[in-house]
């Protein structure tokens, strides 16, 4: 029981103190970017993916004891494409731009609304998309994530469109669909177990290893219905197989794993 308790203690100071500095780390660098991106928007981006996002994810690996395993890293782009990934936590989207540089996420417009964060949510260059804006909406996300890839930048989309618990499966939405026809560029899908250690609006950071696994690019010669229903079934296969590994590997991980 002692231990346990030992136990329990560790997780919780271990997590505050990650959540402390991870958290000032991203202030910091939402004011940096406010200031900085009045000036110069490629400074910017350049500080988050080389300065900002690597020291959070060294602060996560030797505070929180929770690191990263990058697989399938053949499939990731030289150039522009269009990443299509599973989205279990906001552990994702600080280390997906880390991986792949430079990677601009869709994301729901809300967010720039946040003084200083959505700020510099808006100059790191990410798109900003109305969910229930209709069709005005998709065509000016795809005129946003156009920008993106004539500036030789990859796109990251959450077919899901929000968080979903490991185990899980929501809708996939039309809206990566929509991007893949018009944007002409490899599609890469991405498999990941991130919510098995940093779940949905908790506080605690389970120690362990995240792994987060490029898939084979999309074929370009499908229809709609079939390039859907094969991106689903890459991606959940995949997160089904990496979710069973991380069980084994982390029996007290099976609490986190929901089932449909």
């Amino acid at each position: 029981m002692f231990k346990k308790r030992k136990g329990k203690s560790m997780l919780f100071l271990r997590s505050l103190i990650f959540n402390i500095v991870g958290y000032s780390t991203l202030g910091v660098g939402c004011i940096v970017t406010s200031i900085i991106g009045v000036f110069s928007r490629k400074l910017t981006i350049k500080i988050w993916c080389h300065i900002f996002l690597p020291f959070l994810l060294l602060a996560l690996k030797y505070l929180a004891g929770l690191s990263i395993e990058v697989r399938g890293k053949q499939y990731i782009q030289n150039g522009p494409a269009l990443y299509a990934s599973k989205h279990e936590s906001a552990l994702e989207t600080y280390s997906l731009p880390a991986i792949v540089k430079y990677m601009a996420f869709v994301l729901k417009k809300e967010l720039t609304y946040i003084p200083i964060f959505g700020w510099a949510q808006a100059f790191y260059g990410m798109i900003a998309v109305n969910r229930s804006g209709g069709g005005a909406a998709m065509k000016s996300m795809l005129k946003d994530a156009r920008k993106r890839i004539e500036e030789g930048r990859p796109v990251a989309i959450f077919p899901e469109g929000t968080r979903i618990k490991p185990g899980l499966k929501g809708e996939y939405k039309s809206g990566l669909l929509f991007l893949a026809q018009n944007l002409k560029v490899p599609v890469v899908p991405i498999a990941l177990n991130t919510g098995m250690f940093w779940r949905k609006s908790s506080f605690l950071r389970y120690p362990g290893k995240v792994i987060i696994e490029f898939l084979e690019p999309m074929p370009d010669n499908l229809d709609k219905k079939e390039f859907m229903s094969l991106l689903e079934e890459r991606i959940e296969s995949k997160c089904k197989e990496i979710n069973e590994e991380t069980v084994k590997n982390y029996p007290w991980s099976k609490v986190n794993l929901f089932e449909e």
